[in-house]
């Protein structure tokens, strides 16, 4: 299985090929994510993970593009990023982009299938700080869902990160 780390920093995903624009211990590819096509084959890596790095790029369906050329088809994508809602979103001053939880959706629908490569959605998951108020935050998430949460709550009980899986579909050649 040949796992691609996006913008993986000084922690690499273990086993995996790592690409960053800082020139980190254990990158393999020093490469600015803005500039496509990035430097690998179409239809190379199972798994792509891009962990706090999709709120730093310049255009997302341009990063969505890129991801999908080199994924082989059903390749799974997990993105994780700061819910806009966390102080983390708003007080990095690199981050271009606070995301919801239907950020995934114009990637995934089928009104813009021709204009934007296809994945379906996995799962949306949320992280909270521990304190008690984030368990019965947890609790209600649980209960009423993360649309609930994420319209009625979330800046009162705000969310850390948001962890977004995604598959890869591409038509048949």
């Amino acid at each position: 299985m040949k796992i691609l780390d996006v913008g993986c920093g000084p922690a690499k995903t273990p086993g995996a090929v790592g690409i960053d624009r800082h020139p980190y211990p254990g990158v393999d590819v020093v490469w600015d994510l803005d500039r496509t096509p990035w430097p690998f084959e179409e239809d190379t890596f199972d798994e792509i993970v891009a962990s706090h790095v999709i709120e730093h790029v310049a255009s997302i369906p341009d990063f969505m593009r890129e991801v999908h050329r080199i994924a082989k088809p059903g390749a799974t994508l997990t993105v994780t990023t700061p819910h806009y809602s966390s102080n983390d979103s708003w007080q990095d001053p690199t981050h271009r982009w606070h995301l919801g939880t239907h950020w995934h959706e114009t990637f995934c629908e089928h009104y813009l299938a021709a204009q934007m490569p296809r994945f379906e959605l996995v799962s949306v998951d949320l992280t909270f700080s521990r304190s008690l108020r984030n368990l019965l935050t947890r609790l209600m998430v649980r209960w009423r869902g993360i649309d609930h949460w994420e319209r009625k709550r979330a800046f009162r009980s705000p969310a850390k990160n948001m962890t977004t899986r995604l598959r890869i579909v591409k038509a048949e050649r």
